[in-house]
């Protein structure tokens, strides 16, 4: 998403170097990567359909839909079955491909049944445009209505040791219906690699600046949280970032993190997290730090909250 929307500033976003840190993934053996219809809109897909031409095969390729659009401006949700299908064929079209590995519905349209959603995401398999579907910060119960309809191969939340809500309830539903979890923002919008800036210091145009767990005594309290999970990262020989990934992917084997970055700066690091290996005790300690509820401040401003279903 960063690549082409949302974080930084339209003059900070380097396209020729996001394509140089896409290729750069590939080679380091990063297999899954994700984007979106309303990454720009739009541009993030065609970004992605550049950087994957010649060796597709190689690539798990996940999209999203789920928005309805005002000309540039993605302007509320729209779920339903004619949307599903416009916009599987114009990601296609963008990512120049003939098929998705897997296609999400970005966010639950409550005034469209979910068994609609999929139903028609399920007409797309049949045709040979998609392989497997997912869905995006859905509840428990929408999860098993879902199934129901059509094996769900994924649900994409975020999830790491800075948001730890899903594990009450959407975690196990996803384990009990054999779903795997794409844990989106796994190092906190890059709060937990202890690099960021207090929410008035960003661009209007950031994410960021309009995010509760930036702003006033939330910054604080949470960067004293961060300053604790930079001292177990010295412990261990690694990075805040690397500790953090090691730690969700110590959660299970179905759960599969996604950073994002729009530079090969911070790409090597993250693909380093794979040879992080976490003891017990290291694992108490990062529970001790960082236990449900650790963090300050919600996740979203509330005109996003309300999108998500809990």
């Amino acid at each position: 998403m960063g690549m082409s929307s949302d974080y930084g500033s339209a003059e900070s976003r380097d396209p020729e170097e996001a394509l140089r840190t896409l290729d750069a993934a590939i080679e380091l053996g990063i297999t899954h990567l994700d984007t979106a219809e309303v990454y720009g809109p739009y541009t993030n897909e065609e970004l992605l359909g550049r950087a994957i031409r010649g060796r597709r095969e190689r690539l798990t390729l996940a999209t999203k839909f789920g928005f309805r659009f005002s000309g540039p401006v993605s302007n509320g949700l729209d779920g339903s079955p004619a949307n599903a299908r416009r916009a599987c064929e114009a990601s296609l079209k963008r990512l120049g491909v003939d098929y998705l590995d897997l296609f999400y519905l970005h966010r639950l349209d409550p005034t469209v049944p979910i068994e609609d959603s999929v139903g028609a995401m399920a007409e797309l398999v049949r045709a040979g445009k998609v392989r497997h579907l997912g869905l995006s910060e859905v509840g428990a119960a929408t999860l098993r209505r879902a199934v129901a309809v059509h094996p769900i191969a994924a649900l994409q939340s975020e999830y790491s040791l800075f948001e730890r809500g899903i594990e009450r309830d959407i975690l196990p539903a996803c384990r009990a219906l054999g779903i795997g979890l794409v844990a989106f923002c796994p190092l906190g919008r890059g709060f937990l690699t202890g690099a960021v800036a207090r929410a008035e210091d960003y661009a209007a145009s950031d994410f960021r600046s309009q995010q509760p767990r930036f702003q006033g005594s939330n910054y604080d309290h949470n960067q004293a949280l961060v300053a604790g999970l930079a001292r177990l990262a010295v412990r261990k020989g690694c990075s805040s970032a690397q500790l953090a990934l090691a730690w969700l992917l110590a959660q299970g084997k179905e759960i599969v993190p996604i950073p994002g970055t729009r530079r090969r700066t911070h790409l090597a690091d993250n693909a380093g997290a794979v040879h992080v290996t976490l003891s017990s005790c290291d694992l108490m300690s990062l529970e001790e730090l960082f236990p449900r509820g650790a963090v300050a401040g919600a996740r979203y401003a509330p005109e996003h909250l309300a999108w998500i279903e809990r």
